[in-house]
């Protein structure tokens, strides 16, 4: 254990009476610590497990407006979307981008019935929509991203444009619409970052992982130490439940009577490795809609393709995984949108699930549920000993206006004044972003000595932040020669790591990106070992550990693992045999 986690526990401890315990380390519970730090209120948050380990480390990786949410009349959810969208675009340029966005149309018209019987207050089943319909909701995205628009307006393709520019669509398409949202390339990162900043601007403020809370106990909260077992009871004045798909569970453990909540559905997504997908996507997301009228999306991530998603109620959000079926799922829809291309399972070199902390709801119908976010406190017939207030709902787009209003409805109860907003804050390696990079990397190579190249990867990784790296040592791992040992080190050090899973999953985006092996897992798990103080028993559990969820919960074999070895192996052989080759002169 580091003496960094052993100050953090010791601070716990010794907090007996905080003025709020946030419970979930996802993007909303980080969000409202955030928010109540920021106003100086003494603020905890914990998670049994790692930050950002639940469903906030699988969304889509878009930062979106949410299209298709006006289909249920949710204008109001798409208009502050689109103003987080934007806000986040500035404040987080190192993590979020624009993404153009493709939607192929089949004919005009589909659509039109049912979007006149749900305004009318009917029940429509999702189904196709034409080009009325996809015209008329561009139109209205346009005008809810307001004056101050980032982003290009949509604008139209016919079919002739269109088949020159995607040749591979499927043949029915007679036009498209081409509109911009946004892409992020490390949500996990960019949670880690906001718990970095509001330590660092509020030092009343701690942030512990691996802690849980398991009990209310004659008016106070037992928390444990999931690591080492020892727990700790404080009694603060609020408790935030911002557990997301777990809110019930959660409030089982604080309240006699604890009330129905939440309904979620589960949302799976694949990560492939197919270069014709690839070269047909370019730079651009197609957003499509299934036989079924789900609304799929399939755009290049991080050097292959992301796809996605199903949508599936779940009894409980314990131990969800894409499944068969699910992927089953996502390649037919993908297989129906580009025909020409062959796309297998052999493809799929990652899967991911999370469940939407969706309000519990009655509907037959997945899509009707609201994806707007709501704050309810417990009522006092529930039995809970202090005021435990809500997070029902959500999207990830919106975690910074959701933590505002839950930060506000806390403030009110404790009497306390706002006297920071966020909304232009920037966030972690986003702060002081270069708009020119080139010029930036050249600085930051001249001054560190290392080469231009690596500087540039640390900035398109860390922001900013990157600067603060390029001081330390650079050897290159061996298995994963993209990343430094000094750089692995960093992350230990200054990003609470405890579990090898908390630096190879949410630190780190290897196991998504394929660069992960066998071999690149030891020596991540040697470093670890070295840095936090493991003996071999500890290295072995937590390497094991890892393996056996990276199969079950992402499809990341050991097989695939151990192939992977190979490739190194032979890639190592043909460098040799390259280096030691004659030169060949020319004539």
């Amino acid at each position: 254990m580091t003496q960094d986690r052993l100050r953090r526990l010791e601070k716990l401890r010794r907090k007996e009476r905080p003025d709020v315990l946030v419970v979930g380390a996802g993007i909303n519970g980080i969000s409202i610590f955030r928010e109540l730090a920021l106003q100086g209120v003494d603020v905890v948050l914990v998670d049994r497990g790692d930050f950002m380990s639940g469903a906030s480390a699988a969304p889509s990786r878009m930062i979106h407006g949410g299209l298709r949410y006006m289909e249920n009349g949710e204008f109001g959810l798409v208009k502050e979307s689109l103003a987080e969208r934007n806000a986040l675009l500035a404040n987080a340029p190192h993590y979020v981008r624009p993404l153009p966005t493709l939607i192929p149309i089949s004919d005009h018209f589909s659509g039109v019935a049912s979007a006149v019987r749900r305004f009318l207050g009917g029940k429509a089943q999702p189904g196709k929509r034409g080009s009325l319909i996809v015209r008329l909701g561009l139109t209205l995205y346009d005008l809810y991203a307001g004056a101050g628009r980032v982003l290009p307006r949509h604008h139209f393709l016919n079919r002739d444009s269109l088949r020159a520019r995607w040749p591979t669509l499927r043949s029915d398409v007679i036009c498209g619409a081409v509109y911009h949202d946004a892409r992020i390339t490390y949500p996990e990162r960019l949670g880690i970052e906001l718990v970095l900043d509001t330590e660092m601007a509020a030092t009343q403020a701690l942030a512990v992982n691996h802690v849980g809370l398991v009990a209310q106990k004659e008016g106070r909260v037992v928390l444990k130490d999931n690591l080492t077992g020892a727990e700790f009871t404080v009694t603060p004045g609020i408790v935030v439940n911002a557990t997301g798909a777990w809110i019930d569970m959660t409030n089982g453990a604080l309240a006699v009577r604890p009330p129905r909540l939440i309904g979620g559905t589960k949302g799976s997504h694949l990560v492939i490795a197919n270069d014709a997908l690839e070269q047909a996507l370019g730079d651009t997301m197609v957003y499509y809609a299934n036989r079924d009228g789900r609304v799929c999306i399939v755009f290049r991530h991080l050097g292959h393709v992301l796809a996605g998603s199903t949508d599936i109620r779940v009894d409980t959000p314990d131990n969800v995984r894409c499944d068969e079926a699910e992927s089953a799922y996502i390649l037919a829809a993908l297989r129906e949108i580009f025909p020409a291309i062959a796309i297998g399972d052999a493809d799929i070199i990652y899967r991911f699930a999370g469940v939407r902390p969706l309000p519990a709801s009655a509907t037959e119908v997945n899509a009707e549920i609201s994806r707007d976010h709501r704050c309810e406190w417990l009522a006092d017939d529930a039995g809970a000993s202090m005021p435990v207030l809500n997070l029902i709902g959500g999207k990830w787009t919106t975690f910074r206006a959701f933590g505002a209003e839950a930060a506000d409805a806390v403030l009110a109860r404790l009497g306390v004044q706002r006297r920071q907003g966020t909304e232009k804050l920037s966030i972690g390696g986003g702060r002081n972003f270069p708009a020119d990079k080139d010029a930036w990397v050249a600085r930051v190579a001249a001054t560190s000595g290392l080469p231009s190249e690596r500087v540039a990867c640390l900035l398109e990784r860390y922001g900013t932040r990157a600067e603060e790296l390029c001081v330390t040592s650079d050897e290159a791992l061996r298995s994963l020669p993209n990343y430094g040992r000094g750089e692995i080190e960093w992350l230990i050090e200054n990003e609470q790591v405890t579990r090898l899973a908390d630096l190879v999953l949410r630190r780190m985006a290897v196991a998504m990106t394929a660069e992960l092996s066998m071999s690149g897992l030891e020596e991540l798990a040697t470093i670890a070992a070295a840095a936090l103080g493991w003996d071999g028993q500890r290295r072995a559990s937590e390497l094991a550990g890892l393996r056996s969820l990276l199969a079950r919960d992402h499809g990341l074999t050991a097989e695939m693992l151990r192939r992977r070895n190979l490739e190194e192996g032979l890639s190592d052989v043909r460098q040799q045999e390259t280096a030691h080759e004659p030169a060949v002169s020319g004539r």
